[in-house]
């Protein structure tokens, strides 16, 4: 594998850190103003995600277009800036949205360099690495930014600035990677035709749509918790909430860790085999009414999910990169990813202000997983692939 992927490594994790230290130090000064409204910590965190939707048709061909290193330097400098705004008492919601804008020009760079520092065969390893690095940054972002903004406000904010310089410095180290002629004309109108042109390619279709059912039903599980444990394990505070989220984000690790010896690239028809199970889990943890079964679920869930989406984004990266470009492909998925996330929240969040329980909403989403992971695997047909199969290699 090449050396250069251990400073986008680096680079990845510090990156991911700060970004998760900086949402939990908002969460810190929100709950500590005049802002209790239940609606404003849901509305900070889709402040981020609707950067990704909107900036996606730009995002890509940036990704494409520039020097990659640079541009994920960048990104890091727009992240840096939105905790500076939280340091001058900026609205959250606007500083938070700032974070998001620099983490959608961030994300089409980390991916679609991948194929360029990793060989064919090492492709689906790199994402584990990847994937499993940007999990542990989540994790002990989370509890960083949480133990140190209770100690000081400001003291968080200038870590998490002094995070996001060091993560563009070790960005210096990378390659300038492959760049791409720039599209004219409408950026909007060239991502529709994108959308169109990846659509065409064998396999898209599961790449695209698998990430989407990835991250709707872990966006949705996690708004689910947190009114589930409370009602069904008694739980008193947020810390035993984030000790049951801890489980399956380790879970995530685990899969990702063990997925390229089970699932490479030329064998991805297997990939739907832990995505049904990840479904079936969500059902099994709708039914447990105590903690550690409750943890065991999640973390078999995580592992489930982390086999899954690893090969997804492998697939993804590499069909982007012999058509539209590896940065356009990952901003697309993107889109699809975040939409796709906006309306599973969405739609539970409705279903709850309707009286629907939590467990009913669990269950609804185990099922919808396993529904749509048997729909978007139809796209899957023996001969989708070949074209990223080896000759003389076997399906799976």
């Amino acid at each position: 594998m090449n050396k250069h992927i251990y400073p986008l490594l680096i680079a990845q994790f510090l990156s991911a850190f700060a970004d998760n230290a900086v949402l939990f130090t908002v969460i810190a000064i929100v709950m500590q103003s005049t802002h209790a409204e239940s609606w404003y910590i849901p509305a900070v965190q889709s402040a981020f995600t609707i950067a990704y939707v909107f900036l996606a048709p730009w995002a890509g061909e940036i990704a494409d277009t520039h020097a990659k290193p640079k541009i994920l330097m960048l990104a890091n400098l727009i992240k840096a800036s939105g905790a500076g705004l939280l340091l001058f008492n900026i609205e959250p919601i606007l500083a938070y949205s700032v974070v998001g804008i620099g983490a959608a020009i961030y994300n089409p760079v980390k991916y679609g360099i991948l194929p360029e520092l990793a060989e064919y065969d090492y492709l689906v390893k790199a994402n584990s690495l990847m994937e499993g690095s940007t999990i542990l940054a989540i994790l002990l972002g989370m509890l960083a930014g949480a133990k140190l903004a209770d100690y000081s406000i400001h003291w968080a904010l200038a870590s998490c600035m002094g995070l996001f310089m060091i993560s563009a410095l070790a960005t210096l180290f990378l390659p300038k990677g492959e760049i791409k002629k720039a599209v004219s004309g409408s950026k909007i109108i060239a991502f529709s035709r994108e959308i169109r042109q990846f659509f065409t390619l064998p396999g898209s279709a599961f790449a695209i749509l698998g990430g989407g059912l990835f991250w709707l039903a872990a966006a949705t599980l996690r708004v689910i918790l947190i009114a589930w444990a409370p009602l069904v394990l008694l739980t008193k505070n947020t810390t035993e909430i984030a000790q049951l989220t801890f489980f399956l984000a380790i879970g995530i690790i685990v899969g990702s860790a063990i997925v390229p010896r089970l699932i490479p690239l030329e064998k991805i028809r297997r990939a739907r085999f832990p995505s049904y199970l990840m479904g079936l889990g969500v059902i099994a943890l709708s039914l447990t009414e105590s903690v550690w079964p409750a943890r065991t679920a999640l973390l078999v869930i995580g592992m489930m999910g982390g086999m899954f989406i690893v090969p997804v984004n492998a697939v993804l990266q590499e069909l982007g990169k012999e058509s539209i470009g590896s940065g356009r492909a990952v901003a697309l998925q993107g889109f699809f990813n975040n939409l796709a996330m906006l309306l599973g929240v969405g739609c539970y969040t409705f279903a709850a202000a309707n009286d629907t329980g939590p467990i009913i909403g669990m269950m609804a989403l185990g099922l919808l997983v396993f529904i749509g992971t048997f729909l978007v695997s139809l796209s899957l047909r023996k001969d989708t692939l070949e074209r990223l199969a080896p000759s003389n290699s076997e399906w799976g």
